[in-house]
């Protein structure tokens, strides 16, 4: 009778598991999960991809994503051969460890080993729930079964790696890595990982810092367990256990701290930022200004960048000695963008635009006598007059009254303009630009001030410095001509350097403010250029403090960190005058206002054709000129360089001088002259 009716008795069993599996796929599809998608902490990284800066998360908690670095390869076969090694196999639960388990809690009468799996073990770090409890495990075990239908093994892995606590406010391998070890989680030792595989199932008892024998010995039970299992060979488990644990708890990354907050500030919803600073740089670079600050005593701060000219990338900005408040150095204020007086620093420029203007040639003689501009009287630094300098002279003494001169000639707002065209905010104290900006009359960042000098680095139109790899990089507008960038960039390489540095390596200015409030130094090779400033963040002056023995020390030490040599100059653009002051045009030997050295007088030369601003077509031939009045022989500047000399018609050709605006001068034999602009296109 039983024969008979086993047919029917199985098929009931199996009707009946059926009912239960569909019951149970039901129950499990109809699981709620807990959010998978918690907050990580925001990170700043180099252009290499290396951590500069981490921010934790809402709840005060570290908590960096996994993925943005990769996981050692060897940690992962440790993790899952200790904690779940039929992870890749079962399907979020594994009866056999839970049999096993339950079997040795019945037989020593105690928990001996746990039967959670790793994706179990997932579900109650995002519920944070209870482990002990038979209906925490059940839920446990639903969730994971419910995971394992909605993600990938790769995906719960990732979650275990985020979520698992490793002692205090870290959460997830990587925070733990850099907390512990100091390091990303990419490349990772054997006791190192050994010790991440033992922390989360006792984050607390077993943190190094404060307990490292119960740190130790957990370690090490993973280390027997690996050899045993096969995954470490014996010699290396042995090896490991004679490392010690760690006994401190290390700080995250806080490189560029300014730059890192004023980034995140312009983007906050972004999780990653990709700079374009290099790790190694501006770690050696905070390591410096902190040096100088130290060693210039009292309240003084300082700030420093450093860019590659070439490419406009800030390779490193520190922006104090310290990301603190200590020593009164105030330094959380970011003294690169504070706007501060630029002393002498913008001499350079104003000799540039006197160079493209044709008022003057690097070696024009120049009076440096007092004078006086209505009300305003320069005077030199040191209070005295030196006669007749050569232009290249004037500059690398940093005259003052020669500068201003050039400045009344050129016009305040035509230097103001250059420094937009470079890139610069400028602010001015009051209204419209006055003599006092060539003397540091006007606000100007370090930030700014090495955008200024990037460009005259380049030739006269470099490349925006940018700091965001997200920003596209581009061309600024031109500053000056690359002849008078070059003509500026051979006075400045000229300068004496500091002592025991080397010469003719840096093309650089210093620069003092007034009541020696800002000490400068600001220069360049054929590829970086670094600003320095050196001060107190309040603006309280700093008794003594001079930009070529306060900051150019430090210049030039910087340039020895960047790098091992430095790089050589680009050579002169073919048009470029070089000669002596005996073979300079007649008007370019000395220097007179604009207003004398063209004023009209008794049969002056004069332009009739063409008329000044005329705009002609450029045919690629010569360009016809007509003169009335003068002496002959007559001589022609284009833009600067002469083009044609001892002209006794008229009516002549030059060579065209080219697309765009240009300036032409006529002087006749007396040196009077007339000077018109035009425009070919």
């Amino acid at each position: 009778m039983w024969r008979a009716r086993w047919p029917f008795l199985v098929a009931a069993l199996m009707f009946l598991a059926a009912l239960g599996r569909d019951a149970t796929d039901r129950w499990i599809d109809a699981t709620v999960l807990p959010a998978t998608l918690h907050a990580t902490s925001t990170e700043v990284r180099d252009r290499h991809g290396a951590l500069l800066r981490a921010y934790p998360v809402g709840d005060g908690l570290w908590r960096l994503d996994p993925r943005a670095s990769g996981v050692d390869r060897r940690y992962l076969d440790m993790l899952i051969a200790f904690e779940d090694k039929r992870f890749r196999h079962h399907a979020g639960v594994d009866p056999r460890a839970m049999i096993r388990a339950g079997a040795q809690a019945m037989w020593h009468g105690r928990l001996v080993s746990g039967g959670s799996t790793l994706t179990m073990q997932v579900a109650r770090l995002l519920e944070d729930g209870s482990t002990g409890r038979w209906a925490g495990k059940l839920r446990q075990m639903r969730v994971a079964w419910a995971l394992e239908r909605r993600f990938s093994k790769d995906d719960i892995l990732t979650l275990y790696l985020t979520h698992a606590p490793f002692g205090g406010n870290l959460e997830g391998l990587r925070a733990a890595t850099y907390a512990w070890f100091g390091k990303e989680p990419n490349r990772l030792t054997a006791a190192e990982a050994a010790l991440l595989i033992a922390l989360p199932q006792s984050p607390e008892g077993r943190r190094p810092d404060r307990h490292p024998q119960s740190a130790t010995a957990a370690r090490d039970r993973v280390l027997a367990r690996m050899a045993e299992a096969g995954v470490l060979p014996a010699d290396e488990a042995a090896a490991a256990r004679r490392e010690p644990v760690p006994a401190r708890r290390r700080a995250f990354p806080q490189n560029a701290p300014h730059l890192a907050d004023r980034i995140i500030a312009e983007n906050p919803l972004a999780g990653r930022h990709d700079l374009t600073l290099d790790a190694r740089v501006q770690a050696a670079m905070e390591l410096l200004v902190a040096e100088a600050a130290r060693q210039a005593g009292g309240r003084t701060s300082a700030a420093l960048v450093v860019a590659d000219h070439q490419s406009g990338d800030i390779l490193a900005s520190v922006g104090s000695p310290a990301y603190d408040g200590a020593a009164g150095r105030q330094g959380f204020v970011d003294m690169t963008r504070a706007i501060r007086s630029p002393g002498s620093t913008l001499k350079p420029l104003i000799y540039g635009l006197a160079f493209d203007q044709g008022l003057v040639h690097p070696e024009t003689l120049i009076r440096d006598a007092p004078v006086m501009f209505g009300r305003y009287a320069p005077r030199n630094f040191d209070g005295r007059f030196r006669g007749d300098v050569r232009v290249r002279d004037a500059l690398q003494m940093s005259l003052n009254i020669p500068v201003v001169k050039l400045t009344d000639d050129l016009g305040p707002a035509r230097v103001m303009a250059g420094l937009r065209r470079a890139g610069a905010d400028a602010q001015l104290p009051g209204g419209a630009p006055g003599l006092a900006i060539a003397l540091g009359g006007v606000g100007l960042s370090l930030h700014d001030l090495v955008q200024l000098y990037a460009g005259l680095a380049a030739g006269g139109q470099g490349q925006a410095l940018r700091a965001d790899r997200a920003q596209p990089g581009h061309t600024g507008a031109r500053v000056i001509s690359d002849r008078a960038a070059w003509q500026v960039t051979d006075i400045l390489r000229d300068l004496a350097p500091p002592a025991g540095a080397p010469a003719r390596v840096l093309a650089y200015k210093t620069g003092t403010s007034y009541g020696h409030r800002d000490a400068w130094a600001v220069g360049y090779d054929g590829r970086h250029v670094i600003g320095v400033w050196m001060g107190r963040a309040d603006g309280t002056p700093v008794p003594g403090a001079f930009g070529g023995d306060l900051a150019a020390p430090v210049l030039f030490e910087a340039f020895g960190r960047l790098k091992p040599q430095f790089d050589g100059f680009a050579p002169p653009p073919p048009a470029t005058l070089i000669v002596g002051a005996a073979e300079l045009p007649q008007p370019l030997r000395r220097y007179r206002p604009r207003g004398a050295a063209f004023a009209r007088s008794t049969n002056a030369p004069s332009v009739d054709f063409p008329p000044d601003g005329a705009r002609l077509a450029e045919t690629g031939g010569g360009l016809v000129i007509k003169l009335r009045g003068g002496d002959a022989p007559f001589s022609v500047l284009a833009n600067g360089l002469p083009v044609r000399t001892g002209l006794h018609q008229r009516e002549f050709e030059i060579p065209s001088p080219g697309a765009g605006f240009s300036t032409l001068v006529v002087v006749d034999a007396k040196g009077r002259s007339d000077r018109i602009t035009v425009q070919l296109d």
